[in-house]
């Protein structure tokens, strides 16, 4: 049976939201993930850092910045024992310096992602999924890429019919 996993890096305290900055419980991206939870069977995995940016949005975007320009790979957490049992991962991420934070290029580089459906989600405030999905393509090569589905962060509680859209058209609903 065909299994999926969201993968998801997810910033919660203080963020960008729209032209201001607001302290979030709970990150764009994770808020994304678990509408997805709501429409379909898959599990969860939040690829978190083991030191995390700082919770103050202007140190956390220094910070990400020297390790963008740095090609960083960040120390996660955990990672999962194996992606085997997954036909499709679905990666979801902020846009971080018209990409994907490091963190999630160190999850991408773990795995060999040879004929899965993978399926990118970005959470932004205008910059849209940037340069991530030719990123994706050349760290995950034999993956089969589907079409990313950009969100705006801060509109993100009202995203659900777009990613319900977003998942008939890759055939998971």
């Amino acid at each position: 049976m065909a299994k999926t996993l969201i993968a998801y890096f997810s910033r919660r305290d203080e963020n960008q939201v729209g032209y201001s900055k607001k302290f979030l419980e709970k990150g764009h991206t994770e808020i994304a993930a678990d509408k997805i939870r709501e429409l379909i069977d898959a599990d969860k995995f939040e690829i978190a850092m083991k030191k995390p940016y700082s919770r103050e949005y202007s140190a956390c975007m220094e910070e990400s910045k020297r390790d963008y320009y740095s090609d960083a790979r960040p120390e996660l957490v955990s990672l999962p024992v194996s992606l085997d049992r997954y036909d499709t991962v679905i990666l979801a991420y902020p846009n971080y310096w018209g990409t994907m934070p490091m963190a999630v290029f160190t999850f991408l580089e773990a795995f060999d992602f040879s004929g899965k459906k993978l399926l990118p989600l970005c959470t932004n405030e205008g910059s849209d999924m940037g340069r991530s999905e030719r990123d994706i393509e050349k760290l995950c090569p034999k993956a089969i890429l589907g079409t990313g589905l950009p969100l705006c962060g801060s509109g993100v509680d009202t995203s659900k019919p777009h990613i319900e859209r977003w998942l008939k058209e890759n055939g998971l609903l």
